[in-house]
C-alpha cells in the first residue's frame, strides 16, 4: 500500500530589499490560496493547515518581516509599520506572480492581506478570516494596556507590553486561553515564537509594531468598503474565547457581506492548533468552487 501526501518546500524569495521565507505546496496550475500569519507567530502556524489544502489548491504561506526566518538586512534600514508589511507582501506577490489568490488573514495578517485587497480588489477570489479583525466591536478588554500605550507611548507604558505580550508567559497565554484540551497545543509552536523574539532587536521591532497598529483602526472603513464593493466569498470562522478579538468582529463581517458564512468555534485565539481539520473542512466545503 502507498501512502501520498501534499509535499510542502520551504523556500526564499527576494522581494523588496528583504529575503522572505515561505511555506509552498500544491499544484503550481492550481488556485492559490494566500496564507497571512498574525503575531507572534509565523508561518509555522500553518502547518497543519497546509497539507489540507494543498491537495485541491496552490497553498503559499510566507514569514512577515520581523518574523519566523524571514531576513531583513540591517542596510535595509527597514522601518516596521504595517503599511510597510503590506507593501513587502505586495513586492513578494509580484516575485511569484500571483495574479490572482484567496486571502486566508489572521491576526497581523488582517491589515496587512486587506491592505493588499484595498489595492489590488481584482486579484481577491475568496476571503477567510480567522480571528481576523476589521470592525472596532470585534477588539476586546485585552487591548486595554496596548491603548494606553497608544494614548502615551513613554518608555514606561512600552515596557508594561514587553513585560506583558513579549515572554513565554505571554506567548502561551494567547495560545492556550480558552482551549479546553491544552494537551492538543503542540508546545514548540509558542516556544519557537519566544525562541525567534529573542533575537537581538527583535523586542523592539514588535513593540513599534504594537504602536502602529493603532493606524490600521483608521484604515477599518477602507477594509469595510472593500467587503461592501466587491462581495466575495467569505467564510468568517473564529475562536470565540480569543480575548483579543472577540466575537462581535466576527459577527460585524455580515453588516457589510449579508453572503458572509459566520461560524465561531470552542477554542482561543490560535483555532488552527486545535481546530485545523475543521477549518480546511470548512474551505473546501463553503469556498471551494469560488477558488477553483
Amino acid at each position: 500500500m502507498s501512502i501520498s501526501a501534499p509535499v510542502v518546500r520551504y523556500q526564499y524569495v527576494d522581494a523588496d530589499g528583504v529575503r522572505l521565507f515561505y511555506r509552498e505546496a500544491g499544484d503550481p496550475s492550481a488556485p492559490v490560496i494566500l496564507l497571512l500569519h498574525g503575531f507572534p507567530s509565523s508561518s509555522h502556524m500553518y502547518r497543519d493547515l497546509i497539507p489540507l489544502l494543498a491537495t485541491r489548491y496552490r497553498v503559499i504561506a510566507p514569514d512577515l518581516p520581523g518574523f519566523g526566518f524571514t531576513e531583513v538586512p540591517a542596510e535595509r534600514g527597514y522601518y516596521y509599520s504595517f503599511d510597510n508589511l503590506a507593501i513587502t507582501v505586495g513586492h513578494f506577490v509580484q516575485a511569484l506572480k500571483l495574479s490572482r489568490y484567496a486571502l486566508y488573514v489572521f491576526d497581523y495578517g488582517a491589515p496587512v492581506g486587506l491592505r493588499l485587497a484595498v489595492a489590488h480588489p481584482e486579484r481577491v477570489s475568496a476571503l477567510v478570516s480567522q480571528n481576523g479583525n476589521a470592525y472596532l466591536e470585534g477588539l476586546g478588554d485585552a487591548w486595554a494596556p496596548i491603548r494606553t500605550y497608544w494614548a502615551e507611548p513613554s518608555e514606561a507604558n512600552r515596557e508594561v507590553i514587553r513585560n506583558a505580550v513579549i515572554s513565554l508567559e505571554g506567548t502561551r497565554y494567547q495560545y492556550l486561553h480558552g482551549v479546553d484540551q491544552a494537551d492538543l497545543v503542540a508546545p514548540e509552536s509558542y516556544m519557537l515564537d519566544v525562541l525567534l523574539m529573542q533575537r537581538p532587536g527583535n523586542d523592539e521591532i514588535q513593540l513599534d509594531l504594537f504602536l502602529d497598529y493603532r493606524n490600521n483602526l483608521t484604515l477599518y472603513p477602507a477594509f469595510q468598503a472593500f467587503f461592501k464593493t466587491m462581495q466575495v466569498p467569505t467564510l468568517v470562522i473564529w475562536g470565540r474565547h480569543d480575548p483579543f478579538f472577540i466575537p462581535p468582529g466576527a459577527h460585524a463581517y455580515k453588516t457589510d457581506n449579508p453572503n458572509a458564512v459566520v461560524e465561531l468555534l470552542d477554542t482561543g485565539h490560535f483555532a488552527l492548533e486545535t481546530h485545523a481539520a475543521h477549518i480546511a473542512q470548512r474551505i473546501h466545503e463553503v469556498l471551494g468552487n469560488t477558488i477553483d
